[in-house]
């Protein structure tokens, strides 16, 4: 019987949950496996490389990658997806044809938990959405929500790297930076219906931080998403629904993107239901 060794490149990787889910999965399959952690600190080449080494002489059957190496990991592989071409990122890596493929499962699993959490809302001229951040989390949200004709804003600490992620997606005419500094933020605040964190701000173990400090921003008409899943409920989530918006975490794209991942690293597509309740039971 075939074993699959399954794992997640990152740094840190502590607050992890990734292991319950692709455990809880190789069992609903009836798969022998298991899943490790494998902490590279950012500027560990050597080490993505080795992992990735590994990849190709079939020692591991898949490998997800995460914060600070999404992009990282795109340049040593041999061959990009469409979709982790166009993000210019990967978060799942596999052999196909004797080939390392970079694949992205972010993007479709943050629209599909999207669609589920928010609802099939009537949008038409008023899909607008702002992102905070503009790493590999923030250009898979960005591609998935240009797909579907929304107009989105990319906002992060430092200007010039959401001009960057901008620049990098030059054939949309929906795609704009958007300076969320002291000087400038209460310009417009509420012209957007959904805003998404695809920074770490909030993350557990400092999940007294939140990535929009400015209230303004909140209104009965918002949607937030917060790609942070660890806490459940982070300081975001909770800003905005005590402002009257609506909002979820993560965990719904953190359990769909993995899904996605498993079902191309072994052909079994893992039931939903199952992966959240192997997160549910942790305490």
């Amino acid at each position: 019987m075939t074993f699959f060794q399954l794992g997640l490149i990152g740094y840190p990787l502590g607050h992890s949950l990734s292991p319950l889910i692709h455990n809880a999965a190789l069992a609903a399959c009836g798969l022998q496996g298991s899943y490790s952690l494998f902490p590279v600190a950012p500027d560990d080449q050597r080490g993505l490389r080795d992992l990735l080494s590994r990849v190709r002489a079939r020692d591991i059957a898949g490998l997800n990658v995460t914060i600070p190496h999404k992009q990282n990991v795109a340049a040593l592989t041999d061959e990009l997806t469409p979709a982790a071409q166009a993000i210019g990122a990967v978060n799942t890596v596999y052999l196909r044809d004797e080939k390392l493929v970079g694949d992205n499962t972010d993007a479709p699993g943050f629209l599909s938990d999207l669609k589920k959490v928010r609802g099939e809302e009537n949008d038409e001229g008023r899909k607008s959405a702002l992102v905070l951040g503009a790493g590999g989390a923030a250009r898979a949200v960005v591609h998935a929500l240009l797909g579907e004709g929304w107009r989105v804003a990319v906002s992060s600490r430092r200007n010039e790297q959401a001009q960057g992620l901008v620049a990098s997606f030059s054939n949309s005419q929906k795609l704009s930076t958007c300076n969320l500094q002291p000087a400038t933020r209460n310009s417009q605040p509420a012209t957007f219906n959904l805003i998404v964190n695809a920074t770490p701000l909030g993350m557990f173990p400092r999940a007294d931080e939140t990535p929009l400090p400015n209230a303004a921003f909140f209104h009965a008409d918002l949607f937030v998403y917060d790609l942070v899943y660890n806490p459940r409920e982070t300081k975001l989530t909770r800003q905005a629904r005590t402002r009257g918006a609506r909002a979820a975490g993560g965990i719904g794209m953190l359990v769909e993107q993995a899904a996605l991942a498993f079902a191309l690293w072994t052909g079994c597509n893992p039931p939903r239901e199952t992966l959240r309740e192997a997160l549910d039971r942790q305490p």
